[in-house]
């Protein structure tokens, strides 16, 4: 598939822990979906965990118990997650991350999380091999994109979409058009890839 026609979907969790087997869960999901770079729709919610959260996970994102106290459970939130990810390839920064929660929370719902293609920013940029730094915020700096709101979930999202546009206008001027390429792209160093498609 060309990736003008793609959907993208970039995503991000901000959650009470570190690993849901661990006992954390969502607090904050939001997406922002894109084609061809142009907006399409977005989407950002608070989520009530059902638990309290500890001070020093409140000290990464902000997010409060106070704030989240009146917010809707996940299972409320999950009919809309489904209608704005639908027929879209998801992007995050650190993809494994969001997903194990997302797939957990689908889980305790009775569902299974679907099987979307999905595109990291984090495994696009170490193949990359361009920077010191992998963190989301840090690649964000490097590409003079604003880091305003770091580890909320909206503002983690636009960054990631904003460092997946960058990258493919990257790719693009080295011949990368399609979903299938930039797929290969995540796992295999850039300049060994761009070096076979010069030879072929």
């Amino acid at each position: 598939m060309l990736l003008t026609e793609v959907k993208f979907a970039c995503l991000d969790t901000e959650t009470t822990g570190l690993s849901p087997e661990g006992g954390g869960k969502i607090c904050e999901v939001a997406v922002s979906v894109s084609k061809g770079g142009q907006p399409v729709e977005e989407f950002s919610t608070l989520v009530n965990p059902g638990m309290p959260m500890h001070p020093d996970v409140i000290a990464i994102h902000g997010i409060t118990n106070e704030m989240v106290k009146d917010a809707p459970k996940f299972a409320d939130v999950l009919p809309k997650l489904l209608g704005v990810l639908d027929n879209c390839v998801i992007v995050a920064h650190n993809a494994d991350f969001d997903l194990s929660f997302l797939q957990y929370e689908f889980e305790q719902c009775g569902m299974h999380f679907p099987k979307y293609p999905v595109i990291d920013t984090l495994k696009l940029a170490r193949k990359s091999g361009r920077f010191e730094k992998n963190r989301l915020g840090y690649i964000a700096q490097q590409l003079g994109i604003n880091c305003d709101g770091w580890h909320r979930a909206m503002a983690d999202t636009k960054m990631a979409e904003q460092i997946l546009y960058h990258f493919l206008v990257e790719l693009s001027n080295q011949g990368v058009t399609t979903l299938e390429q930039l797929y290969e792209f995540q796992f295999k160093r850039w300049k060994d890839l761009l070096s076979k498609e010069k030879t072929v």
